[in-house]
């Protein structure tokens, strides 16, 4: 029994000796820092625009469908369904200053999808205007940012030359004394961690240094990354019955769905994301017949204010118990800031002119940040 006692006693030793426990400490008793997914659908000229028989696209911003309108004015923002201002940008800036939001990522798209980097093509998209507009904004120090790249379905890079060629392209924004950093490295997050090999990402990693960043990229995968060689881990969302059929759910089921991938085994640490709704129905059927929209999955109704704080607060709590398994920032992630279309969105609307679940996250960052004080 004594052995036993002796031997376990011992093992326990060796545990708290390889664990770098003031690393530890000293990241557990920093406050966090919250992102949210910026999504630019808000602006330009809708497809239907110039049609006669759709009077309703003739001034609507690209991805505001007739659906959106008639049966969701609720989700319209206080200031309309465009965004393509640089007024409005600038309000936002203040809105996510202020209610302790720390930095956006933005959506960053590739032109020409699975063929070769098209510059013309990438300057002139309508997604990346918005980001445009905050690099111009005047109140821009307010908040960071940083790049999600989008490289799904429409937007994909293929092989390591395309990437080193992102790369460089992207060096532009590395290079702002704004870009959001993790561990001392312009983080960039890849949406779709299976479209981008190993290959590619020492690609990105050596371009980057050879032109000026001697430590490199905090390169963050989405999803699973088993095998890739990715600094950091993550998720854009996490949504249960995506395209299984028309389906009502819980809020709270879609935040467990969350919750359950915080304590994944993932190798790379964890940027914990919180998930502000997922309801996709303006954008289903969006062709008329059932033709030319998102195919119908389930979507999640019930949420609460008092939900949502709940959600952050174990988010937090998360990342307190477990200081060895994130980054050291203490970066937590929301989906997010504007995905209007999808549900998932903390801008003041009509049906939420008061932005209580933007000022719910205020709450708990200050709250956060009086414990570790």
């Amino acid at each position: 029994m004594k052995k036993s006692l002796l031997s376990s006693f011992s093992a326990a030793l060796v545990i708290l000796f390889c664990l770098d426990l003031p690393a530890m400490a000293q990241s557990a008793g920093k406050p966090v820092k919250v992102g949210a997914y910026y999504y630019d659908g808000w602006g330009g000229k809708n497809a239907k625009a110039d049609d006669p028989t759709q009077p309703w696209a003739k001034n609507a911003p690209r991805q505001v469908t007739k659906r959106m309108l008639d049966e969701f004015p609720d989700r319209e923002p206080v200031w309309g369904w465009r965004n393509d201002s640089q007024e409005i940008m600038e309000r936002q800036i203040d809105l996510a200053a202020d209610n302790g939001v720390e930095f956006f990522l933005f959506c960053w798209y590739w032109r020409d999808t699975q063929g070769p980097i098209n510059l013309e093509a990438i300057a002139k998209l309508p997604g990346h205007e918005s980001m445009n507009r905050y690099l111009k904004a005047k109140n821009k120090n307010r908040i960071k940012f940083a790049l999600l790249v989008a490289n799904h379905q429409g937007a994909e890079i293929v092989g390591p030359d395309n990437w080193e060629k992102a790369t460089g392209h992207w060096m532009q924004y590395f290079n702002d004394p704004q870009y959001m950093q993790v561990n001392g490295k312009p983080m960039v997050v890849i949406f779709n961690s299976k479209g981008i090999e190993n290959e590619s990402l020492a690609k990105m990693q050596e371009v980057s240094k050879k032109q000026g960043l001697k430590q490199g990229l905090t390169i963050a995968g989405c999803g699973n990354t088993e095998g890739k060689n990715f600094e950091v881990t993550t998720h854009y969302n996490v949504v249960p019955g995506y395209s299984s059929g028309h389906e009502e759910h819980k809020y709270e089921e879609l935040a467990n769905a969350q919750r359950a991938k915080w304590q994944g085994t993932s190798q790379q640490p964890y940027i914990p994301t919180v998930i502000a709704g997922w309801d996709k129905r303006p954008w289903e059927d969006a062709g008329g017949n059932g033709k030319g929209g998102a195919k119908q999955g389930w979507y999640y109704t019930g949420r609460t204010p008092g939900q949502f704080k709940t959600f952050l607060q174990d988010a937090v709590r998360w990342m307190d118990e477990h200081p060895d398994q994130t980054v050291p920032e203490r970066l937590l992630l929301i989906y997010a800031w504007n995905e209007l279309g999808e549900g998932g969105y903390l801008v003041p609307t009509k049906g939420d002119p008061k932005a209580q679940y933007l000022k719910v996250v205020k709450e708990v960052v200050k709250d956060q940040k009086k414990k570790v004080k």
